[in-house]
C-alpha cells in the first residue's frame, strides 16, 4: 500500500485547495512545500500586493481630502511601515493555511519534492535530511518563476522583480517597469502614488495587453494625467548600470531613447516551475512552452500523476489554480468536472482598476461572432461621482444572434469587485435584456452594468 492516497507538490492557492478537496473526500492526504503554506500568492504575490495598493490607495485619498471638505495637512508615507504591513499581513494569512491543513488532517510535510518514479517522491528537508514517500495520485502544484532574458539581468538590488520589491523597504525616487502587464502596471501605480517617478515601457501597443483595447485606453490616460510615462511598441534594448542608477537603452520604430533610473522592474512573464522536481523520471512530458502537458481532467501522460496553477500554463492566475485543484480531485475520486477557460475572469488592481471576463470585442469578431456592445461611462454614475471616482466605464459585448454576454470589461473604482456578476451572467448565458431587467439598487456603482447592458439594446435611461 502506498503511504497516501493523493501527495501535493506546492503549497498554493491550487496546491492547498486541492490538498483540502482531496480530504473532503475521505482521501489520505499530505502537501509538500519548500517555503510558505499559501505559495507565492499568499506570500510574495496576490496578498501582500494587495495590502501595498491599498496603501497607495488611501495616500491618494487623503491628498484629495479638501475635495471632500475634509483638512488632512502633511500626511506623508513611511515606506518601510508600508512595506511591514504588507508582508504582516501576507504572514497572517499563511498562518491560516496553517490552520485549515490541521483542521482537514492533511499532513504537511516541508522540503523539496522530486520524482524517484511516478508513485514515489524524495522530500529533501532544511536541515539537509531527506525521506520518501509514496501516493497512488500525486498533484504538481509547483507554480511559476519570473521569466529572465540575457540582457535583462536581474541583481536584486538596481535591476529587481516583483518578490525583491514586496521585501524592500528602500523607495526609489524613479523606476522603470518593463512589461505593462498587471504587475508592472500595479507596481507603477504604487510607486508613483507614493512620490517615486515612474515609467512603464511595453513592447506592445497598449498596456495591459489581455484587456480589451478601449479599456486599456482608459488606464493609459488616467497614468498619464497621475504623472506615469507610458511607452508603449517600445522594446528595451539593454541595461547599462551604473553605481547609482540604470541607463535604460530603448527603441521605438528604430528610434533610440535613453532613460536613467534609479531601479528597473523587470516584469515580462513567467516560465513554469520544473527543474528541480525530476520530472523525467516520472516520464512527464511538457507541452512545447514548457509548462506540463495536461488534459481537460488536469491529468499528465502518466497515469495518476495531475499538474495544476502555472505550472500547466494556460491562465497564470490563482483563482484558476484553485479550480484545477478541484477539478483533479474530482477525477481522482470520480466526479470529473474540468474548468471551462472561458470563464476565468482576470483583474488588475492599480487605480482605475480593471476587471474581464470572457471575449474582448476584437477577440469577439475574430472568432466570428457578429456583436453587440453596450457601453455605460462612471460620469453619468451618481455614486461613481458623490465618491469623486467618476473615471472609467461598463463594457458589454453580447452575441448579437442570440443576445447572450459573451464578454465583460469593467474599468473603474472597485471593478475588481464588480465583476461576479457578470461573471455569473456569463455562466447562466444570460442576455441583455435579462441583465437590465435584473433590479439594481440605487445609488450604487453595480447600476452601470444594467445601464450598459440596456445600451446594448439601444434604450439606456442615464446616457
Amino acid at each position: 500500500m502506498s503511504d497516501y492516497e493523493v501527495i501535493i507538490i506546492g503549497a498554493g492557492p491550487g496546491g492547498y485547495v486541492a490538498a483540502i478537496k482531496a480530504a473532503q473526500h475521505g482521501k489520505k492526504t499530505a502537501i509538500i512545500e519548500r517555503e510558505h503554506l499559501g505559495g507565492i500568492c499568499l506570500n510574495w504575490g496576490c496578498i501582500p500586493t494587495k495590502a501595498l495598493l491599498k496603501s497607495a490607495e488611501m495616500f491618494e485619498g487623503f491628498k484629495h481630502a479638501k475635495e471632500f471638505g475634509l483638512l488632512a495637512d502633511n500626511v506623508r508615507a513611511d515606506f518601510p511601515a508600508v512595506i511591514k504591513r504588507s508582508r504582516d499581513v501576507a504572514g497572517q494569512m499563511a498562518k491560516g493555511i496553517e490552520f485549515l491543513m490541521k483542521k482537514n488532517k492533511v499532513t504537511v510535510l516541508m522540503g523539496t519534492a522530486s520524482f524517484v518514479d511516478a508513485k514515489t517522491l524524495a522530500v529533501a528537508k532544511a536541515d539537509g535530511s531527506s525521506q520518501q514517500v509514496t501516493a497512488d495520485n500525486i498533484i504538481i502544484a509547483t507554480g511559476h518563476k519570473p521569466r529572465t532574458f540575457p540582457h535583462l539581468p536581474v541583481d536584486g538590488k538596481q535591476v529587481v522583480n516583483y518578490r525583491h520589491l514586496l521585501g524592500n523597504t528602500q523607495q526609489p525616487k524613479s523606476l522603470l517597469c518593463i512589461g505593462a502587464g498587471a504587475i508592472g502596471m500595479e507596481f507603477g501605480y504604487f510607486f508613483s502614488s507614493l512620490g517615486t517617478k515612474v515609467t512603464v515601457v511595453e513592447v506592445l501597443d497598449q498596456v495591459l495587453p489581455v484587456e480589451d483595447h478601449e479599456i486599456a485606453k482608459v488606464v493609459e490616460r488616467e497614468f498619464t494625467k497621475k504623472g506615469v510615462t507610458i511607452k508603449t511598441g517600445t522594446k528595451v534594448v539593454k541595461l547599462e548600470q551604473k553605481a547609482d542608477s540604470v541607463a535604460v537603452h530603448l527603441d521605438k520604430d528604430g528610434k533610440a531613447e535613453i532613460i536613467e533610473v534609479e531601479q528597473v522592474l523587470v516584469a515580462v512573464g513567467f516560465l513554469a516551475n520544473t527543474e528541480s522536481i525530476a520530472l523525467e523520471k516520472a516520464g512527464v512530458k511538457l507541452d512545447e512552452r514548457g509548462f506540463i502537458a495536461v488534459d481537460a481532467n488536469q491529468a499528465t501522460n502518466i497515469a495518476g500523476v495531475y499538474a495544476i496553477g502555472d505550472v500547466a500554463g494556460k491562465q497564470l492566475l490563482a483563482h484558476k489554480a484553485s479550480f484545477e485543484g478541484e477539478a483533479a480531485v474530482g477525477h481522482i475520486v470520480g466526479h470529473a468536472q474540468p474548468v471551462d477557460y472561458a470563464q476565468i475572469p482576470g483583474c488588475t488592481y492599480c487605480q482605475p482598476q480593471v476587471a474581464s471576463v470572457g471575449l474582448s470585442e476584437k477577440k469577439a469578431i475574430a472568432a466570428g461572432h457578429k456583436v453587440k456592445i453596450g457601453r455605460f461611462q462612471f460620469m453619468a454614475s451618481g455614486k461613481a461621482k458623490a465618491i469623486g471616482h467618476p473615471e472609467g466605464m461598463v463594457k458589454l459585448i453580447f452575441d448579437a444572434e442570440f443576445d447572450q454576454l459573451i464578454g465583460a470589461h469593467i474599468v473603474g473604482y472597485d471593478a475588481t469587485e464588480l465583476l461576479g456578476e457578470l461573471s455569473l451572467a456569463m455562466k447562466l448565458e444570460s442576455t441583455a435584456k435579462e441583465i437590465m431587467e435584473t433590479i439594481h439598487a440605487h445609488p450604487t456603482l453595480s447600476e452601470a452594468v444594467m445601464e450598459a447592458a440596456a445600451d446594448a439594446l439601444g434604450v439606456c435611461v442615464h446616457q
